[in-house]
């Protein structure tokens, strides 16, 4: 339940956009940023801005050509999202922050408990490694999927 001071905290006054990262969060962050690649050009994009404008997307929802002007480039900043889900970029920086806010909160680093209702237990896959295999596998067909049937003579009988 949100309490006042939970409120509180969510607040984050003196930024631009409520998404934007603060400075703690991006000290924490930027050693999980890929540096740029050796031998090319460098990097000209400012990589804090482009991760603003990526949170941006996430916490508004809003489409990719709709990112406020003063953030970089739409195509530069879906390029950037691309590659760092990609290669698990997004996904540090996910767990990072969500470490971070656990610790500040006073919460060990990971849950220690869960509760699960009788939907989420309905929902969740059943089984292993045999499931995931039958499903990756292709379908074969059926005799009813050719459209002839076993009891329809052959020309050829």
């Amino acid at each position: 339940m949100w309490k006042p001071e939970h409120r509180q905290a969510a607040r984050r006054k003196g930024l631009r956009y409520d998404s934007d990262l603060t400075d703690e969060e991006w000290e924490l962050i930027v050693p999980l940023v890929p540096p740029s690649k050796r031998g090319g050009r460098r990097r000209e994009v400012n990589v804090r801005e482009v991760l603003n404008a990526i949170f941006y997307v996430l916490w508004t929802g809003c489409q990719w050509k709709a990112l406020p002007k003063d953030l970089p480039p739409k195509s530069t900043v879906h390029w950037y999202f691309m590659l760092w889900n990609w290669d698990g970029t997004l996904e540090r920086v996910h767990h990072a922050l969500y470490l971070a806010v656990r610790e500040q909160e006073g919460h060990d680093a990971s849950p220690t408990a869960a509760i699960i209702d009788s939907q989420s237990a309905k929902g969740a896959p059943k089984g292993g490694l045999r499931l995931i295999r039958k499903a990756m596998t292709r379908a074969r067909k059926s005799p009813a999927a050719s459209g002839t049937s076993l009891s329809i003579p052959s020309a050829s009988s």
